[in-house]
This record gives C-alpha cells, structure tokens and sequence, in this order.
C-alpha cells in the first residue's frame, strides 16, 4: 500500500509537469555537503532557460518538486511575455536542518549547474543571496546576480515594473494620465510591496497597507503617511487599485465578490486561486493587470545583468511592461475577453516558437 502511495504522488507530479507543458526535470543528491537538488526547465525554444534558485525547508520532495514546477512555469510565461531571448526555469534546493558547509554546499550546486550545459542560468530566489551566487560562479558561467552584478535585490525593480503597470492600468481604466490622488490598497508591506508604496507615495498616490507585520507597517506610516488595516479587511478597501504583494491564490470567489477597487495590479506571482478567475474580475468590472506581466522586472533585470547590460537599458526595458500591458488591455476590450487570457495566449504563443 505505502509503495502504490508513493506510485501515485510521483505520477500526480508527472501529469502535472506535462500539462504544464514540461521539457526537463533534474535531479541531484550529495551526500556530503547535504544538497538535495531539483532544477525544472520549462522550456528552452526561445534561449537558455533563466530562473531564481530557492533554498527553503520542505516537507518533502514531492513538495519540492511542486514547487520548482509551478515557478520554473510561470517563469517562462515572465520571459515571453517581456520578449527576452529566455526559457524559464526553477531551481529548489531542499534546505536540510543545518547546513554545515555553506560554501561547499553551493559549490556542489554549481557543479550541477554546470553539468546541464547551459540549459539553465540560475540567480537568487528565496533562501539566496548575492554571495551564495558568488560560491556558485566559481564553478560555473551559467550564474547571475552575483555581487560584481548590476543591483542584487530584484525587489525595487519588480516593484518599478509593477508600478508601470498600475500607470497603464490607471489610463487605460480611469482615463487618468497620472497615479496622483489615486488610491492604492497595497497587500503586503515587505520588500516589494515597501517599494511600491515608495513608489506610488513619490508620485502622489494615497497609500493603503495591511501586513501581519507591525514592524513593517510602522515604518510604511511614517515614510508614507500610510493608512493601515487589518489583513482580512483589505479586501473590503475602497479604493482605485488593489495591489496584492505578498501571498498567492489571494484572488478566489469570496475575495473577488467583495473587492471595491476598479483595478487589481499587484506583484504577487499567482494571485489568482484558478486562471479562470480573471473573468470573474472583468464581469465585475475590474482591470486585471496579470501578474507574471507587470511583476517580470526582477527576471528582466537579472536577465540583462546575465547579458552585461548596463542598469540604464535595464530599467528601459522594465519602463517597457508599460507599452506590453497596455497593448494587451486594448486587445482584451477588443476581442471582449479578460486582460490575463490575452497575457497567457501572448506568452503561449512565444514559447512554442523560436525566438527570431
């Protein structure tokens, strides 16, 4: 019984990579520095595959292996829709209790990135940090955001992205040239969403947050006069935009039934519970502006640091998701169809054809 259970799980996992239309999946396990490795590859039609490397404690490998799926997935949707010359990709490192031997145990990780050729460039993700990349550069060339790199923290620039797209959101939906005197309720007040708030405090916006952190809210009241309130009531906020920045699968039937914004704009990876959601949102009205869309300019960046571009035609190409949402906004209310169904078809379409 306990073998046909284990049958099961590793077949679920299967399924799920093909339909996610999977291309590699690779494995490592080194008993002497502790490294448990996986590296999904979703696809490499349109150039080597990119993606963060995540180092965080698991329940299991069937749990690890979930998530690198579902990331190195939506990361190669990031890299289509942003038009870079990338596959996406995911690596998960199944963080052990201890880790005895850092530099040994990133060493060994980029021994396994080196063995795949190529095939995957790996940055910082959760769990990561700009000197773990370092260790992992001397064993391989496939490596960026190392600390000789441009900017390290992706979350400024996710969060530039993501207020390009709240910019288009907000002409196209409320015909508004500015953000000023907008209201904007902002889900999350770590990294991402503190510099969104930065963000859209310069440029006038009126700032709502909620956090499960006081700290962090604390400081957001006082840098931008930021008016707060508890999590559960975020979504009940009346504002112009709804600006998820923390948790996934936030965007559900309850969630959505009760929001009072006419946009939702955010930098969370997988807002929406089911992809098919986003139409609920365009039957009440509401703009959605799709996450893996407005959210790439952390893999935009990482990707041009890769490529030894300078940090002025990184943040032009970041300027970008601007032009790319609002195109896609036109063709949606062209073809009556949600913004996130036009994103996905957009993405879809690029992957499966050769970058020109």
């Amino acid at each position: 019984m306990k073998s046909h259970k284990k049958q099961t799980i590793l077949d679920s996992l299967m399924r799920y990579a093909t339909s996610l239309g999977y291309g590699q999946i690779h494995t490592k396990i080194d008993k002497k520095t502790g490294l448990q490795a996986f590296v999904a590859i979703h696809s490499t039609t349109r150039g080597p595959a990119i993606g963060g490397c995540r180092c965080v404690p698991y329940h299991s490998a069937a749990n690890a292996l979930e998530d690198a799926l579902r990331l190195g997935y939506m990361m190669s949707y990031k890299a289509a829709i942003s038009n870079l010359p990338h596959g996406g990709a995911k690596a998960v490192l199944m963080k052990p209790a201890e880790i005895k031997d850092r530099k040994a145990y990133f060493e060994s990780y980029g021994d396994f990135v080196n063995e795949l050729g190529g095939r995957y460039i790996t940055a910082v993700d959760s769990g990561t940090d700009a000197p773990d990349m370092d260790v992992v550069a001397t064993r391989t060339s496939f490596v960026t955001c190392t600390s000789s790199g441009l900017d390290n923290d992706p979350s400024l620039v996710t969060a530039i992205g993501v207020k390009r797209g709240i910019e288009a959101a907000v002409k196209f939906k409320l015909n508004r040239a500015s953000v000023e005197g907008i209201r904007v309720a902002i889900q999350g007040a770590g990294h991402v969403g503190y510099y969104l708030a930065k963000e859209m405090h310069a440029l006038g916006a009126k700032i709502m947050m909620t956090d499960i952190n006081p700290q962090l809210l604390k400081r957001c009241v006082e840098e931008f006069d930021a008016e707060i309130c508890r999590p559960d009531e975020i979504y009940q906020v009346k504002a112009d935009v709804f600006a998820p920045c923390a948790l996934g699968a936030v965007l559900n039937l309850s969630t959505i039934g009760a929001l009072q914004v006419s946009i939702v704009a955010g930098s969370a990876n997988n807002q929406l519970a089911h992809y098919r959601y986003s139409s609920l949102l365009q039957e009440r009205g509401i703009l959605y502006a799709p996450d893996f869309l407005i959210n790439a300019g952390g893999l935009i960046h990482v990707a041009a640091m890769y490529a030894h571009k300078t940090t002025e035609e990184s943040h032009a190409q970041i300027s970008n998701i601007y032009e790319t949402a609002y195109d896609v906004f036109e063709r949606a209310a062209k073809e009556n169809v949600d913004p996130n169904a036009i994103a996905i078809r957009i993405a879809r379409e690029r992957i499966t054809e050769p970058r020109p």
